[in-house]
């Protein structure tokens, strides 16, 4: 049979097959486009992701290890890191989960690194407690009054300042020497400051402030930063010394026991129940903070 289309018509007709051929292919090439975008996409979120690098962890409401978990997530788990605040990071996991995790969670490389007070975890021991008086005045003041005290002012200080507080008491309670590094050491502190009056054999034969730190490694530049400021206090900064102390010797944090003075010194003591002495003792425990933070700050940024 002839083929009756003229050529104005066949050459309408290759029009039309190219124009098919030309949108299926745009269509085509645009599915390819879609797909490796897709694929690209999820390929860069997955190496953005960080994994959990402990045996088992969990999912908390806030950034704080008392709050409530809300889910578990096991060793491997790629998260992605929305911010951190802290020793904790905000995430999301691969199911939708929205978080916190401490960063102790993951590998060395990826644990926060504190150098500012507002971003501090921070212990504040108040030394004795309960039935535990520690040492008397001359007119029978207990020393665990005073500790507390101190320790109440100078965590106000700090929480206006930004710095996450724990106290390892905040009332007049027994709490074992075992416990209170124990606190220090679950919550990644990056100071632990234990208050304490001192006392001499003799009543009113010794007087002065010391600041002591057990690990060289891990406390002597927070011991040195803070005792530098102690120098207009009105009493004697006898300086820093090593101590065998539990709450020292247990701690795998920077730590340290500050002495205020001598409770049974009437001159002493007469300073350690001032509100002003306390208020200046509290503000040179907080300019030492800012210092050794900032002395920290400088040490990364060399290591950079």
């Amino acid at each position: 049979m002839e083929n009756n289309l003229g050529p104005r018509s066949r050459k309408h007709q290759s029009k039309k097959t190219t124009l098919k051929w030309s949108t299926r292919h745009t269509v085509l090439l645009a599915l390819v486009a879609i797909i490796l975008t897709i694929f690209l996409f999820r390929v860069s979120r997955y190496f953005k992701q960080d994994v959990i690098s402990v045996n088992q962890a969990y999912l908390y409401q806030k950034s704080d290890l008392d709050s409530q978990k809300t889910a578990s997530l096991s060793q491997g788990s790629r998260i992605t890191i929305l911010s951190s605040r802290y020793h904790w990071y905000y995430i999301k996991t691969d199911d939708g989960h929205l978080g916190w995790i401490p960063d102790w969670y993951f590998s060395t490389d990826k644990q926060i690194t504190v150098t500012s007070l507002k971003n501090a975890t921070i212990v504040l021991d108040a030394g004795h407690g309960g039935s535990d008086s520690g040492a008397l005045s001359t007119g029978e003041a207990e020393e665990k009054t005073y500790t507390l005290i101190y320790i109440k002012e100078l965590a106000r200080k700090l929480q206006a300042r930004g710095a996450k507080v724990y106290l390892t008491r905040n009332k007049d309670e027994y709490i074992s020497l075992a416990a209170r590094p124990q606190l220090s050491n679950r919550v990644h502190a990056d100071a632990f400051i234990s208050i304490h009056f001192d006392s001499s054999p003799d009543a009113n034969t010794a007087s002065g402030v010391t600041t002591y730190y057990y690990s060289k490694k891990l406390s002597y530049s927070l011991a040195y930063n803070l005792s530098s400021q102690f120098s207009s206090l009105g009493l004697d900064n006898k300086g820093i010394d090593f101590g065998n102390f539990q709450v020292l010797r247990d701690n795998q944090r920077p730590a340290v026991l500050l002495e205020f003075g001598y409770i049974n010194s009437d001159n002493d003591f007469a300073m350690i129940k001032s509100s002003k002495y306390r208020n200046a003792a509290t503000n040179d425990i907080i300019k030492g903070l800012n210092n050794y933070f900032t002395a920290k700050a400088d040490d990364e940024s060399e290591t950079k």
